[in-house]
């Protein structure tokens, strides 16, 4: 278990942290090497979820997107510098739930 919430985690920051410099790039003019440096960590963000061990492409990226929430959440209070309200974090804790129901949930 702790193997696939890291695997998460690193997945979640890869994309994150790639989407980020491609919209500095794009957004912030930050010059061309922030747009290939963000390009190729998504690339590696397509990978990192496929070392997941369950075998449901879907039920996976479906978890993956309720630890992105969270990450996200984090991401713009500590990089963005924009504090979570109450709500944010109600919905982040939500979404874990969720997560943990699909990953976790006895299964015939």
């Amino acid at each position: 278990m702790l193997m696939a919430i890291a695997l998460f985690v690193l997945a979640g920051a890869a994309e994150i942290g790639g989407g980020y410099l491609v919209w500095l790039w794009l957004r912030e003019a930050k010059p061309l090497g922030y747009g290939i440096a963000g390009g190729l960590i998504l690339v590696a963000y397509g990978v990192i979820p496929t070392l997941q061990s369950f075998p449901a492409f879907g039920r996976v990226y479906a978890a993956y997107g309720g630890v992105f929430v969270v990450l996200a959440v984090l991401w713009g209070w500590l990089v963005d510098k924009k504090p979570p309200d109450l709500y944010d974090w109600i919905g982040a804790a939500i979404c874990l739930v969720g997560v943990s129901v699909m990953l976790w949930a006895p299964r015939p």
